[in-house]
């Protein structure tokens, strides 16, 4: 028989799988944030709203780590002149944070 452990795991494994193409939709608007040059108002508004969906979402699923980089991309995307370095560092950071996607 099957614990509950077994199938909450089994359940969010399932969910991961299901929201597979969203997260990496999502990434790829922090990748293009962090790379455009210069980052057009609307790029830098869609990708902050992007990384504080990522956060929540990421944090449902146990990746705390990856959860506090798209929360720090957040903060810098939400700065009135975001740092670029920094923007493309986190962006990096999140996807490697991420192997299984």
């Amino acid at each position: 028989m099957t614990s509950p452990n077994e199938k909450t795991k089994a359940l969010l494994a399932s969910l991961w799988e299901r929201n597979k193409p969203i997260l990496l939709e999502r990434l790829a608007v922090l990748n293009q944030a962090a790379t455009a040059d210069p980052l057009p108002p609307e790029l830098k508004a869609e990708a902050a709203s992007v990384a504080h969906k990522l956060a929540g979402t990421l944090g449902m699923f146990g990746h705390m780590a990856a959860t506090r980089l798209a929360q720090e991309l957040e903060a810098t995307l939400e700065a009135e002149t975001p740092d670029r370095t920094r923007l493309s560092k986190l962006a990096t950071e999140l996807r490697r944070n991420l192997p299984q996607l």
